[in-house]
């Protein structure tokens, strides 16, 4: 792979503009979605209907900060400090295991009260910024080595991996997992490669999903479900049940009734299931249609840029968004088990919608020194040259 030039010897172009309305429509739909799932989970724990989504907004008004920043930033700049920003997310997901904020019989927060930060949701990006470099420094030929591509390869990934199901939080660590080996794939690893991660990936989810047992609670609850309904198997049945009631047209705005207790934590991995109930099968499918939008913008992105850093890192963030929210809607729609992860955008959770947000931002910024835009700037004459490109 070849090295990409300095930054500032390219000239940004025009954001992807589409990208830029996929993240807003999303987010928008998110906060409504969370202004209807969270109003009674808000008054029976705080007193306040608006509890959860006054959070949600500023949260949301936070990431729409990030993502402007970083969209205008270039995106290269990353690479040359990707290693410092992995020592500092270790280090970050290390506190986490120390002095973290316990809830729900996990620690996954660095904080107290409403100041709280969760860096396993942006640990997401910096892997993809640090593996990216990482990658496009090796090339295609010592990739596909066992001994100086998969083995270090391995060797960094399983580092972040265990720290972070040490919270635990194995539906992140799936996703991260997802994300790294398609950057690998991307890079140029050869199909025994791939098989051999495939296979130690698999085996080791197996593993962790039945030694617990609340991950194998959720085993049984997908497998057979009907023979525990108010047991292991009742947010998997009741999040079916409320997207069958929503019919083709759902019931309104607000008139979900799954919301109340009975799909657990309704605002957050739930979120799906009440927009179906409210809003219907046809809203369901739109939602899926602006992911899907997101995907092939976000791989356009990866396919069109200028260097194989911004390559990697296009694919890295397309993949994360993507593969989160086919696990969170796999697990909802009872078509995978539940994984516990949210739906990005749309679930209530402020770092996980900031983290999504700047991730958009840096697609974005990559998408504004693709191929077909801009041009680069001449050093010494100081001025911008545009470059057509033929097709």
């Amino acid at each position: 792979m070849a090295a990409a030039p300095r930054t500032g010897d390219w000239a940004p172009g025009r954001p992807d503009f589409a990208l830029i309305a996929l993240a807003a429509a999303l987010t928008i739909i998110g906060l409504v979605a969370v202004w209807s799932a969270s109003f009674v989970i808000g008054l029976a724990r705080f007193g306040d209907a608006n509890y959860y989504i006054f959070r949600q907004f500023i949260w949301a008004v936070i990431g729409t900060v990030l993502m402007v920043v970083a969209m205008r930033i270039d995106y290269r700049i990353y690479q040359r400090y990707a290693t410092p920003i992995m020592f500092i997310t270790i280090a970050m997901l290390t506190a986490v295991l120390v002095v973290g904020v316990e809830g729900n019989g996990a620690k996954r927060w660095i904080g107290a009260g409403d100041l709280t930060i969760q860096p396993a949701e942006f640990a997401k990006l910096t892997v993809i910024l640090y593996v990216a470099a990482w990658l496009q420094s090796k090339g295609p030929e010592q990739v596909r080595s066992w001994e100086a591509g998969l083995l270090p390869f391995m060797i960094i990934i399983g580092l972040v991996a265990a720290l972070i199901i040490l919270e635990p939080s194995l539906g992140t660590t799936m996703i991260i997992l997802v994300i790294t080996v398609t950057m690998f794939w991307v890079a140029g690893a050869s199909l025994a490669q791939m098989f051999a991660l495939a296979g130690a990936g698999l085996l080791a989810v197996i593993l962790l999903a039945t030694l617990q047992g609340y991950r194998a609670d959720r085993l049984a609850g997908f497998f057979d479900g009907e023979s525990d309904p108010r047991g292991h198997a009742f947010q998997t049945l009741q999040a079916v049940m409320a997207i069958g009631n929503g019919g083709w047209h759902g019931l309104g705005l607000g008139a979900s009734r799954g919301k109340f207790f009975y799909i657990p934590e309704s605002h957050t991995d739930g979120v799906f299931a009440i927009i179906g109930e409210e809003s219907g099968l046809i809203a369901t499918v739109a939602v899926l249609g602006l992911y899907v939008l997101l995907m092939f913008r976000g791989f356009q992105v990866a396919r069109r840029s200028r260097d194989d850093f911004g390559t990697l890192v296009a694919a890295g963030i397309t993949t994360w968004i993507t593969a989160q929210a086919l696990l969170n809607i796999g697990g909802i729609t009872r078509v995978i088990p539940l994984t516990g992860v949210p739906l990005p955008f749309l679930s209530f959770g402020g770092n996980a919608l900031a983290a999504v947000m700047l991730a958009m931002g840096v697609l974005i910024s990559v998408s504004r020194y693709s191929r077909d835009k801009g041009g680069y700037t001449d050093p010494h004459a100081g001025r911008r040259i545009v470059r057509r490109h033929h097709r």
